[in-house]
C-alpha cells in the first residue's frame, strides 16, 4: 500500500498543485470581493491587481538594469572559497554570493524578488492615502439587481486572476531560486523536471527577462536547465572544497614519483575505480523509493562504495589535493542506447582537459578513450 501510494503521489506535480492552489484562492477572492456587492471592497482589490502589475514590470526593468553592476560589484570583490572545512551555513553563503556572480538568471531572480518586495512595500505606504480619497466616492455604491450581481462577480473574478497570474509569477521565481541553490534538496529534482515548471519558465521568465537572457537563445528553460546544472556542480565544488587529511594522504601515496599529470590523474583513476563498489542498493533505494542517501567524500572513502556522484566527488577531492585541476560533470550515460543520469570527471592535463569514468572502471578502460562522448552526454 505505501508503495502504491508513493507511486501515485511520484506521479503528481506538485508544481501544479501549488500554482493551482495559488490561482484558485486569487479567483475565490476575487468572487467573495465581487459577490460582497461592496464597490468599495472591489476597488481596494483592483488598486492592488493594478499595483502587482506595475510592480512586477518595474521590478523586472529593475533587476534587468542593475544585474550588469552587481556582477560587476562581485567580481571586483575577488571572493575566494575558503580552504578550511565549512559548515552548511557557510556552504549556502558562498554557493549564493558566487552564484550571483557567475549565473545570470539566478542574478535576475533573486534581483526581480528584491525589488518587488520594495515596491510591495511602497504600495503599502500609497494605500492608505489612495483609498481614503476614493473611499468617499465608492461609499454606498453596491451591486444591486441579479444581473449586476452577477456582473460584479465576473469583475471580480477578472480581477482575481490578475492577482493568481502575478502570485503565480513569483512563486516560480522562488522555485528557480530554491532549486538552483539547492539543487539536492527537498523536491527540487521534482520541481526541476516538471514539465508545468519548465513551459511557465519559458514563458513567463522570457519576456521579463528581456535583453539580458538574448545571448542563452530563443529557449529559456535551456538557460534555466543549464545553469541548474552548473550550480549543481558548484555545490560539490564548495562542499568538497576542505580536503580531508586521510583522503590526502592516500592521493599522495597512489601519485608518489609521477610527475607528469596525465601520470598522476590515471593513477587515480586506477585506484578509485578498483576499490569502490557501485552501490546497488543505494541506487535501487532511490529508483525505486525516492529516498536518497546524501554521502561525502569521505564518506565513500570509509565504507568504500557509492554510486556514479560519489566516485566523481572522491576523485575530484583526492585529485585536487595534489594540484589538479579537476571536475564534476553531470549527463547521460550508458551503451546502445539505454542511457540514464550519470556522473563522471574530467581533468586538465598538459594539452587540455580529458575525461574519464572511474565509476566504469571495473568493466573496461574509460580513461580518456577515443569513444568517451558516444557513451556519455554533458548536460549543456
Amino acid at each position: 500500500m505505501d508503495y502504491v501510494l508513493y507511486k501515485l503521489l511520484s506521479r503528481l506535480e506538485w508544481v501544479v498543485v501549488l500554482l493551482l492552489l495559488v490561482m484558485a484562492s486569487s479567483l475565490v477572492q476575487g468572487l467573495y470581493y465581487g459577490a460582497s456587492g461592496s464597490a468599495k471592497r472591489l476597488f481596494r482589490f483592483l488598486w492592488e491587481a493594478v499595483w502587482i502589475a506595475v510592480s512586477l514590470l518595474l521590478a523586472a526593468q529593475a533587476a534587468s538594469l542593475a544585474s550588469p553592476r552587481l556582477q560587476r560589484w562581485l567580481i571586483d570583490r575577488n571572493i575566494r572559497i575558503p580552504d578550511e572545512a565549512m559548515n552548511t551555513l557557510q556552504q549556502l553563503w558562498y554557493a549564493f554570493v558566487t552564484g550571483l556572480r557567475d549565473f545570470a538568471l539566478l542574478r535576475f531572480g533573486v534581483l526581480f524578488l528584491l525589488a518587488y518586495v520594495v515596491l510591495r512595500g511602497l504600495f503599502s505606504l500609497l494605500t492608505p492615502i489612495v483609498l481614503r480619497r476614493q473611499d468617499d466616492r465608492v461609499e454606498g455604491l453596491a451591486a444591486t439587481g441579479a444581473l449586476a450581481r452577477f456582473a460584479s462577480r465576473l469583475t471580480g473574478a477578472a480581477i482575481g486572476a490578475v492577482h493568481g497570474v502575478g502570485r503565480a509569477f513569483v512563486v516560480l521565481a522562488l522555485l528557480f531560486i530554491y532549486v538552483t541553490l539547492l539543487p539536492t534538496g527537498p523536491l527540487a529534482a521534482q520541481i526541476q523536471d516538471s514539465p508545468t515548471y519548465r513551459e511557465a519558465t519559458d514563458r513567463l521568465i522570457a519576456p521579463f527577462a528581456g535583453p539580458l537572457l538574448m545571448r542563452h537563445g530563443p529557449v529559456i528553460t535551456k538557460a534555466v536547465e543549464t545553469e541548474f546544472r552548473q550550480m549543481l556542480q558548484r555545490r560539490y565544488e564548495i562542499v568538497d572544497h576542505a580536503v580531508p587529511e586521510e583522503i590526502g594522504e592516500a592521493a599522495r601515496h597512489v601519485t608518489a614519483g609521477l610527475t607528469d599529470e596525465e601520470a598522476r590523474a590515471r593513477a587515480l583513476y586506477d585506484w578509485v575505480g578498483t576499490r569502490i563498489a557501485y552501490d546497488w542498493d543505494k541506487a535501487n533505494d532511490y529508483i525505486d523509493h525516492g529516498r536518497w542517501r546524501e554521502q561525502t567524500p569521505q564518506d565513500t572513502f570509509d565504507t568504500r562504495m557509492g554510486v556514479c556522484i560519489d566516485v566523481a566527488r572522491l576523485y575530484a577531492v583526492m585529485a585536487r589535493s595534489i594540484g589538479l585541476d579537476v571536475r564534476v560533470v553531470t549527463g547521460m550515460g550508458g551503451e546502445g542506447g539505454n542511457l540514464g543520469p550519470h556522473a563522471w570527471n574530467e581533468v586538465r592535463v598538459a594539452y587540455g582537459w580529458i575525461p574519464l569514468d572511474a565509476t566504469w572502471a571495473r568493466s573496461g578502460d574509460w580513461f580518456n578513450p577515443p569513444d568517451f562522448d558516444a557513451t556519455h552526454i554533458r548536460d549543456a
